[in-house]
């Protein structure tokens, strides 16, 4: 039509006449036709740009007149928008011809009032659209307008819309009714109870505020409106008129509305959830209009309060932010394909919800997601995906299944990836291995599928983490899929997107985890560099090789694996790089580390298995050396290596099984040996094959094996083969005899060896003298080589073959052994002991004495020497006998020694038997004044002890134990020695013969020889130092036994005086035994701490002081730690004992540990048990002279002494109190002595014995410090008239009195109250109970003794007091006479010659009391006698006293000793 106007009005006419042919008679019959018409209308909307003004009038008037009262709603439609079509082309400039029709038709008279409805919205929808071409000031505007409104209320969207998009232009004219505009229609929307109209009101809401512009929305309040709508929980209508607001603002104005999205989304969340389906329906097609107008912004701005949503505790809340979710697969593809990967994820997980309205929710979103796909091979799919998706334990390997078998002709979208994506993601995380793989192998097709690679960017931090553990599978197939993989992903999205992943590759080939890991690692790494291309390869290398050698087993195993995968991913390409690589895989086949060769070897196989025909060249000089390498490893895979490429060059397999013993028949085919010679030519493989043969007699197992199997499957025939290949294979093996390596001479005789066995006598002629000829040779290492030869040939050869060549193998050997070369002697000894074998005694008759006979020249000697070493380490039972009896004949020389320690170190436990021979020498000669042979000596020793097994070691230490008796100090000095070295060095289990050496080592530390002393302390060290920590509680009792030998043996010896023993003198003395006590006191039972205890006691009393102090600390710590446990009384007994001679002994030492050592013993006064508290109390008294301040301890225990209910810890305190008194009396200040002193006055009037007897001792030592005056208080109150007195009373004061004479006599003879104090001794001497009187008789006697020794001529006298004594000799109480004599004797002691002008008074006394009835009178009669008389000064003595005793009695006491009494009833030591 455009191209022929002319034929315009003629379609015209046709069109009409087609819609009238087609058009129904009546409205309920079926109207098949409908498309037809559609189509006209479609075509008239089409033709609007070619209409003329005459053809205009035609159309308007057949749509006004028939087309615009089609019964069908989108004929008529499709009219009305072929209508707008052509008046908005032609409308402008044809106003006065159509605005006359239209108004003409909407102001007739109505005769079919349904038919004029229908064309009355179409006609003012063409008014409406006309309109905008009029004026803005034209009244008509504002009748059109109401027109359009009402026209706004029909019931269809197409109409509404239609009416909605004529409101813009008229808006400019109407901004003075704007708000009254907006008003009615939001008054219409949210009130009105017809549904279309508010769906019209909607719709016109949209077209005013577009027309009005955006700000009209806040201007007059639209948008809060609609949202009070919305939260208007009373109107459903209201709420669905809102949403019907808020979804035609966003499709009308587009992203302009965009910001008010984001504060309307809680309110639209909420009305998913609302009770009335209307308003569900209504929500959801408002968050469709408003998810498919979203910006990429937008999205952004709304997706994570969506997301949030889905945390939400209430399943309304979830189940709206599902549903917006859903809606979300409405948006732009661009929008679509950022939002879709956080959005299906989210939905998957909600899938498993607990609310089932949640998880149908969930479901439809994802079928919304799928229905916009896209890809039409996907989309077929949807169903079954959305089902692994929902039920991934199901489908997810059906779906796996299905796509990897559907075909793909189209690319994969965003929406296809969504769904795809979490099914993989799941797959790869399977368990099941085959799917997994097929999971693996989906990810690297993806690149190749999508449209955009970018749109797989998003999934990758999803996929990539679980492509990397897959990468770490045990199964290797699915290892390579996963490789495979990364490379796809690298080779379709670019290194740039994968900035970690060469990173994380390399450092997972350091790893420490397992091998599979990092053959993982090395899989992927060598697929992503044949992806990353040559040059980035070329970068990596050096690293790769360079960690090849790395100091890390695992970074050296992962790197070496590496070469294992390359062949594969890079092909050929890879063959160029073979010299640089090599290297390092020969490097690895050595490492010590059995993964790394593992993977060494793996690469070297499939380096042959690719390259074996192209680089044989570069491949078979690097493997032929490996077979002759020092390390058995590198010779074992090269073996394997070589095996591989010959098995590739001949074309076998070479996985042939080989059964039997014999290697006459392989497996092999002359061809396949004819293929062999062709390409390595007969030269190059007899070389090959002479080096095989060799190796098939390697030191190592593996490798024979390995040779022997490569062997058979390439030889056919053996024997003949050997013929082709003799002259090669002798150089070889001469060579290799003499070759600096000694495994190779090794294998190379071994292999000569297998020669003569299977030749036998044929080759033997030949063969030994060529050996013996080559002893001769200038080169050490090739006569090394012929000592081995001969080993295997005599070896190999049977005893008959060799009878015939004896005369020139003993020779030979016997020449080798003195060889200068040590490898020549040594390989001569192994000669020597394969021809002892044979020959038997003779070999050693004929050898072993010229050697001995060589050890005699200076210039023979060491290597004689050496050579017996080599035929002692391999015939020591039948040689040692022959050699020893020369080497320990006396004296010992320095090169005897010598060779008794070199051979003993080769002997071993074969000495066993012949310890008493080889030892004593040695210890005699470690005493020697040569200073050579000592050391030489000395070192012999040592190694003869340290060779003993446990069958000599009985013997060994009955040896030793020997001689540390011996007579001489050298012999036992040395002896001493040995044992500290031999149990600080030796590894056998000496746990049984350590008791009877520590015994003996502590005995000897008296030794009277200091250096012995010394060597005896150190050994002693070494023996206990060298038992178990837990075992030395049991040697508590070991040691202090003999301690206590020790210490008895040296009592006899000093006879008087302290007794120390000098070991425990020495520096650090007590470092050896201490342990034993410490363990046992620490962890023994309660016995053995007690044992440990006193143990510790008793050496501490033979320790001396200075020695002692270092160890003072170590000793106190255990000590208070075990008393402060609850152990019975005798452990804290014996530790208090301890403690109070470590106090005696360490002094100042201790001051450290004053208060817990203080608070410790104050503790103990309140034992239950008396020897406890007595102990404690000593020691309290001991340490207070270790103190500074004792005020304060004094208090402490007078504190305790008046709140203590029981009488002995009263007592204890009270001992106690007399130690710190006596120990430490100077520092009590002059106040707390006051104290004492009350406190104690009134103990001794105390009714218990013992308190009376303590109180009063501990104020006769207090009295010492107490000023005059205060003393003539004291003695004045305790002189007070005895008939006022009870009989506790007076006890207790006299026993105060005696203990202050004994005391303090000087003070009180100088006393005021001196005459007080004598009266009242005096009325107790004549008291009338008994133990008053002897009190008082010990009192006088005390004060007699005093006055006689310091000749006292004061008041109250000498000769004064005397007759009172006398007088109690005659008391009728046998205890008073007693206590009388033993003062008696106590003055006589002191002053003789005082006493001796007294005799006739005392003489005749003294005679009755030796008559007395009593005994133990009788015996203090006697001693008394003894001093009084002075028998034992003369015999004029004793003839003086027979004047008043018997001459018998007289000469009887003068025979006994003068001091055996020093302590027995002494005054002064009472």
């Amino acid at each position: 039509m455009d191209e022929n106007p002319e034929t315009v009005p003629e379609t015209l006419s046709s069109l009409i006449f087609l819609y009238n042919r087609d058009t129904p008679a009546g409205r309920d019959g079926v109207d098949p036709s409908w498309p037809g018409r559609q189509g006209i209308a479609v075509a008239l909307n089409a033709a609007a740009d070619i209409l003329t003004a005459n053809d205009l009038s035609v159309v308007i008037t057949f749509l006004i007149s028939r087309a615009l009262a089609d019964y069908n709603m989108d004929v008529r439609s499709r009219m009305i928008d072929a209508g707008i079509g052509i008046i908005d082309k032609h409308g402008k400039n044809n106003i006065t011809r159509l605005l006359p029709i239209f108004e003409n038709y909407l102001n007739k008279k109505v005769t079919d009032e349904e038919t004029y409805d229908l064309v009355r919205e179409g006609v003012v929808i063409y008014t409406g659209s006309l309109a905008k071409h009029l004026s803005m000031d034209d009244p008509k505007i504002t009748v059109i307008l109401e027109k359009l409104l009402e026209v706004l209320n029909t019931p269809s969207e197409s109409v509404q819309r239609a009416v909605s998009n004529c409101f813009p232009p008229l808006m400019k004219s109407q901004e003075v009714n704007a708000e009254a505009l907006t008003s009615r229609l939001l008054n219409q929307l949210t009130q009105s109870e017809n549904y279309g109209e508010r769906r019209g009101a909607a719709f016109g809401i949209a077209g005013v505020a577009k027309g009005l512009g955006i700000t009209s929305l806040k201007k007059y309040n639209i948008v809060d409106a609609l949202k009070a709508g919305l939260e208007d929980r009373n109107s459903a209508k209201a709420r669905e008129g809102a949403l019907f607001g808020f979804e035609c603002l966003c499709e009308k104005l587009g992203r302009l509305f965009e910001p008010y999205v984001i504060q309307i989304l809680p309110l639209l969340l909420a009305c998913f959830s609302d009770p009335v389906i209307a308003v569900r329906e209504a929500a959801e097609c408002s968050a469709r209009a408003m998810m498919s107008h979203l910006s990429g912004q937008g999205v952004k701005l709304v997706l994570p309060s969506l997301l949030q949503g889905l945390e939400d505790k209430a399943w309304r809340t979830k189940q709206g932010s599902v549903q917006l979710l859903g809606a979300m697969a409405y948006c732009a593809p661009q929008q679509l394909s950022q939002c879709l990967p956080k959005i299906v994820p989210k939905l998957t997980e909600v899938l498993t919800d607990t609310h089932p309205k949640v998880q149908s929710a969930a479901q439809m979103a994802l079928q919304q997601v799928g229905s916009v796909i896209k890809n039409p091979e996907i989309s077929a799919l949807v169903s079954t995906l959305l089902l692994s998706i929902s039920d991934p334990n199901e489908y997810t390997k059906l779906s796996l299944d299905i796509l990897l078998q559907t075909t793909f002709v189209n690319t994969i979208d965003a929406p296809s990836l969504a769904l795809l994506v979490p099914i993989v993601h799941r797959g790869l995380r399977e368990r099941s291995a085959d799917t997994k793989k097929k999971a693996a192998q989906i990810v690297g097709n993806m690149c190749s599928l999508v449209t955009e690679p970018k749109d797989m960017l998003p999934y990758i931090s999803l996929m990539l983490p679980e492509v990397k553990k897959v990468l770490a599978d045990p199964i290797p197939e699915v290892r390579a899929v996963a490789a495979r993989a990364l490379g796809s992903l690298i080779r379709g999205m670019g290194e740039e997107n994968f900035p970690d992943l060469v990173p994380w590759l390399l450092e997972t080939l350091k790893s420490d985890n397992s091998n599979v890991e990092r053959s993982g690692a090395a899989q992927g790494l060598s697929e992503v560099l044949a992806a990353l291309g040559r040059e980035h390869f070329e970068l990596v290398l050096p690293d790769i090789l360079r960690n090849c050698s790395h100091q890390k087993a695992s970074v050296r195993d992962g790197h070496l694996t590496l070469f294992k995968y390359f062949p594969r991913s890079l092909g050929p390409t890879f063959q160029n790089y073979l010299p640089r690589v090599l290297p390092a895989i020969l490097d690895g086949l050595a490492d010590e580390n059995e993964s790394v060769r593992d993977a060494a070897l793996s690469a070297g196989h499939v380096l042959v298995e690719h390259y074996a025909t192209t680089s044989l060249p570069l491949l078979l000089p690097a493997v032929e050396d490996g077979i002759f390498n020092d390390n058995w490893r590198i010779r074992q895979s090269s073996v394997e290596l070589l095996g591989d490429l010959l098995f590739k060059v001949a074309g076998t397999s070479g996985k042939a099984i080989l059964e039997g013993g014999s290697d006459d028949e392989g497996a092999s085919t002359e061809a396949q040996g004819r293929a062999i010679i062709d390409v390595l030519g007969r030269e190059k493989r007899n070389e090959v094959l002479a080096a095989v043969y060799m190796v098939r007699s390697d030191v190592s197992l593996t490798v024979r094996q390995a040779a022997l199997h490569v062997w058979k499957t390439i030889v056919a025939n053996t024997p003949k083969t050997l013929k082709e290949i003799m002259p090669v294979l002798m150089n070889t093996l001469i060579s290799s005899l003499a070759s600096a390596s000694s495994e190779r001479r090794q294998v190379a005789g071994r292999a000569l060896g297998e020669l003569v066995r299977k030749l036998g006598e044929r080759v033997l002629p030949s063969i030994i003298p060529i050996l013996a000829q080559g002893l001769q040779d200038s080169n050490g290492s090739r006569r090394q080589g012929v000592c081995i030869g001969l080993s295997e040939v005599m070896a190999s050869a049977g005893k008959h073959q060799l009878v015939t060549f004896m005369g020139d193998l003993i020779p030979t050997i016997r020449t080798a052994l003195c060889d200068s070369v040590s490898e020549v002697r040594e390989a001569a000894g192994l000669a020597f002991s394969t021809l002892y074998k044979s020959a038997g005694m003779q070999a050693i008759d004929e050898i072993v004495p010229t050697l001995l006979h060589a050890l005699e020249d200076e210039e023979t000697s060491a290597t004689a020497l050496d050579g017996l070493k080599q035929i002692l380490s391999v015939r020591t039972a039948a040689v040692l006998p022959h050699i020893l009896p020369k080497l320990v004949h006396p004296p010992l020389s320095a090169f005897n020694a010598h060779a008794l320690g070199a051979l003993a170190d080769v002997a071993g436990p074969g000495l066993d038997s012949h310890l008493g021979t080889v030892l004593p020498p040695l210890i005699e000669a470690m005493g020697n004044d040569d200073q050579e042979v000592a050391t030489l000596a000395k070192k012999a020793a040592e190694t003869v002890v340290m060779v003993i097994d446990e069958e000599g070691l009985y013997s060994l230490i009955a040896e030793l134990l020997k001689s540390l008796g011996d007579t001489q100090a050298s012999v036992r000095r040395g002896s001493a020695y040995l044992s500290g070295f031999f149990f600080k060095n030796s590894k056998l289990d000496l746990l049984d013969e350590s008791p009877n050496l520590v015994t003996t080592l502590i005995v000897m530390l008296t030794d009277p020889d200091s250096a012995t002393v010394q060597s005896s302390w150190e050994a002693l060290g070494c023996v206990i130092g060298s038992l178990p920590k837990d075992i030395l509680p049991t040697y508590v009792k070991v040691v202090r036994d003999a301690v206590s030998t020790a210490r008895d043996k040296e009592r006899r010896k000093r006879k008087g005086g302290p007794i120390l023993i000098p070991g425990f003198c020495l520096p650090k003395a007590l470092q050896p035994v201490l342990p034993v006590f410490l363990q046992g006191l620490m962890s023994g039972s309660a016995e053995l701490r007690e044992q440990a205890a006193e143990g510790l006691g008793e050496l501490i009393d033979v320790t001396s002081e200075n020695a002692l102090r270092p160890f003072v600390v170590p000793i106190t710590g255990p000590l208070i730690r075990i008393i402060g446990d609850r152990f019975p009384w005798q452990v804290k007994s014996a530790i208090l004992s301890t403690l109070g001679i470590l106090i005696s002994k360490g002094g100042i030492a201790l001051k450290p540990f004053l208060p817990q050592l203080q608070t410790t013993f104050i503790k103990c006064l309140q034992d239950n048990t008396r020897v406890v508290r007595s102990s404690s109390a000593l020691a309290l008294g001991k340490l207070s002279a270790l103190s500074t301040r004792v005020d304060p301890l004094v208090n402490d225990l007078l504190s305790n002494l008046q709140v203590a209910s029981e009488i002995g810890v009263k007592e204890a305190i009270l001992v106690a109190l007399q130690g710190v008194s006596k120990y430490a009396g100077k520092s009590i200040t002059a106040s707390v002595i006051n104290r004492v002193l009350v406190v104690l006055q009134d103990l001794v009037q105390s009714e218990d014995d013992q308190i009376r007897s303590s109180a009063a001792r501990a104020m006769g030592i207090v009295s010492q410090y107490v000023e005059d005056t205060e003393l003539a208080s004291l003695l004045h109150a305790l002189s007070v008239p005895a008939s006022s007195e009870s009989l506790a009373v007076r006890h207790g004061t006299i026993l105060a009195l005696s203990s202050v004479f004994r005391h303090g006599a000087s003070h009180v003879c100088g006393s005021s109250a001196f005459p007080t104090v004598v009266d009242c001794l005096k009325s107790r001497l004549n008291d009338d109970k008994v133990p008053v009187r002897e009190t008082a008789t010990k009192a006088l006697g005390c004060l007699l003794v005093y006055q006689a020794q310091s000749h006292y001529s004061g008041t109250y006298n000498f000769s004064e007091l005397l007759p009172f004594l006398s007088s109690s000799l005659r008391d009728d109480a046998s205890d008073v006479r007693r206590r009388a004599l033993g003062g008696l004797k106590s003055v006589a002691k002191v002053n003789a010659i005082t006493v001796i002008s007294y005799l006739p008074t005392l003489g005749p006394a003294i005679a009755e009391c030796l008559r007395d009835a009593s005994t133990p009178v009788r015996l203090a009669a006697e001693r008394c006698a003894l001093h009084v008389f002075q028998l034992t000064k003369g015999m004029e003595n004793v003839q003086a006293a027979q004047k008043y005793i018997t001459g018998l009695d007289a000469r009887r006491i003068a025979k006994q000793p003068e001091l055996s009494d020093s302590s027995e009833d002494d005054m002064v030591g009472a």
